[in-house]
């Protein structure tokens, strides 16, 4: 166990996942001190932000303990643990002349003194574990932002390069790998006028298994034919809510339905919900339109008549790993025949645009597994390709049930995903987009891959948050992205996740995004 002891609550979710990169199996406890004025003494919260797992975790003689105090005046850490004879340690005794007479004022003191805690919170753990971190401090979900943002101000690739390196003390290699995505990512939308446009996402909670390392609220698809009525009667007034409000406001740049399983649906159901969708939403000027049929056993002819005739542009069929026992072990419940099957059925009915989805770092998988997948992988010729690292999600069995897996392998490495890289691009596809999770294997990042010309639009959009998301449905969250950013921020809103509550409050639901996106 691991006590993270905060005297403010700022930054805790930062320093949380930080220690965690670190310390991945290990289980860590944030408490408040006494003094933390905007949380209750720590005696009543000792179970605020708490995760435990088992696991080939790092040994216990390193970091036992962490004491976080500070203030705009000075900064102090305290350890226990592996070179606890450095400790304690002073960032800094009086707040650095640059941050001005009164730091608070500055309107870059929170990033400033986020991003100085965690360096130094970063140097002790690295010192303590004897490793680095290949994206050093970044704990967000964006890293490519950066980069990006910078380009967009006019910076060259070796000032990115410096402030990636020297505040954020993220490795040469993912580095170029963030500024390459950039460049591509800025190409991209430059075409684009965010301005005026809004994507919209359109959720279906159903699937036909739940997989082993999947986290999200989907339910059985098969038995519950009462419910998934009620639940495509209520997403339709979303849906057409989202419609009337977008005709007054601007276009649609794109429109992506995921899940879930959104081929888990009968082909009526389908044929049904995108008609109404089509019908409801302006997609005159739409630049692409994503389903997500993802699992091949839920692939049929028909549904993909239905998505050609209602003007689909791009699906993903998704294997995750061409390695069958692998399969069964994660619950997929399809074979690699299926999949294949169904990717050049896609083809043969004239989809010019299909995504696959992969996963690195799934349990009992070693490197001849992942290599043995990207060969197959590379005989199919995908026009897109996203690369996932194995994050394991609390909330998901492989999490849960920790014990009966524990004994598998699941690592992901450089080497994987360098092996992965140079087979996408042996295929001509390069990188575009860029995101990491959560407690992700090996602390790396997912990748997406595309031909020039077939990368997945809404995917840079969401990523990059350069406009609106109407998100409908289940367990969606929609993000106001101001026309102007200055002096601005995203707001967002959710909806509950799950099922019978949202089709019992969707008035409610509407009305959330309708304040969301009202005027002021």
């Amino acid at each position: 166990m691991i006590i993270i002891t905060v005297n403010r609550a700022e930054y805790e979710y930062d320093i949380y996942g930080l220690v965690q990169a670190f310390y991945r199996h290990e289980p860590i406890e944030i408490r408040y001190d006494v003094t933390c004025a905007d949380r209750l003494p720590y005696q009543t919260r000792k179970h605020v932000l708490k995760r435990e797992t088992g696991g080939d975790g790092l040994p216990n003689e390193g970091i036992s303990s962490l004491r976080v105090t500070y203030d705009s005046h000075s900064v102090s850490l305290e350890w226990t643990g592996a070179h606890a004879g450095d400790s304690p340690y002073k960032v800094f005794e009086k707040y650095p002349d640059s941050w001005g007479s009164d730091p608070e004022k500055n309107k870059n003191y929170r990033l400033l003194l986020k991003n100085l805690l965690k360096r130094d919170i970063y140097k002790i753990l690295s010192k303590s574990c004897g490793k680095t971190l290949p994206w050093g401090t970044l704990t967000g979900i964006r890293p490519v932002k950066i980069s990006l943002d910078m380009l967009e101000r006019g910076a060259g690739k070796d000032r990115i390069e410096s402030k990636m390196s020297d505040e954020y003390l993220v490795s040469k290699e993912k580095t170029d790998l963030s500024i390459d995505i950039a460049i591509r990512e800025k190409k991209i939308l430059d075409g684009i006028d965010t301005k005026k446009g809004v994507s919209v996402y359109i959720g279906i909670p159903f699937c036909p298994t739940t997989c082993l390392y999947c986290s999200f609220d989907s339910m059985p698809r098969y038995g519950n034919d009462d419910l998934v009525s009620e639940y495509l009667s209520a997403l339709k007034k979303e849906i057409r809510w989202t419609g009337e409000y977008i005709k007054e406001i601007g276009h649609i740049d794109t429109v992506y339905i995921g899940g879930g399983t959104p081929t888990a649906l009968t082909s009526d159901e389908l044929s049904d919900l995108l008609e109404y969708s089509r019908s409801a939403l302006p997609m005159d000027k739409a630049l692409e339109f994503t389903v997500e049929a993802g699992r091949p056993d839920s692939i049929t002819r028909e549904k993909l008549s239905v998505m050609k005739e209602y003007g689909v542009t791009r699906i993903s069929v998704n294997p995750q790993t061409m390695n069958q026992k692998t399969l069964d072990l994660i619950g997929r419940r399809h074979t690699v025949e299926q999949f294949t099957a169904s990717y050049y059925l896609a083809r043969e009915m004239g989809f010019q645009n299909i995504n696959m989805d992969l996963i690195l770092g799934l349990p009992g998988e070693n490197v001849a597994d992942v290599e043995y997948t990207m060969k197959r992988i590379s005989e199919m010729r995908p026009d897109d390709l996203t690369i996932h690292s194995l994050a394991i999600k609390t909330k998901s069995r492989l999490n849960i049930e920790w014990e009966k897996y524990k004994n598998y392998a699941m690592e992901n490495s450089t080497a994987l995903m360098d092996a992965a890289r140079n087979a996408a691009e042996s295929m001509g596809l390069f990188p575009y987009y860029l995101y990491r999770q959560k407690n992700m294997i090996g602390n790396l990042e997912n990748t997406g891959y595309a031909l020039p010309g077939k990368e997945g639009i809404y995917n840079i959009l969401i990523m990059e948050e350069k406009e609106s998301i109407i998100a409908c449905g289940a367990g969606t969250v929609s993000k106001r992205v101001p026309k102007d950013t200055a002096g601005s921020r995203i707001r967002r809103c959710d909806t509950v996740r799950d099922v019978r509550t949202y089709i019992e409050r969707i008035d409610e639901m509407i009305d959330r995004k309708r304040k969301l996106f009202s005027k002021g």
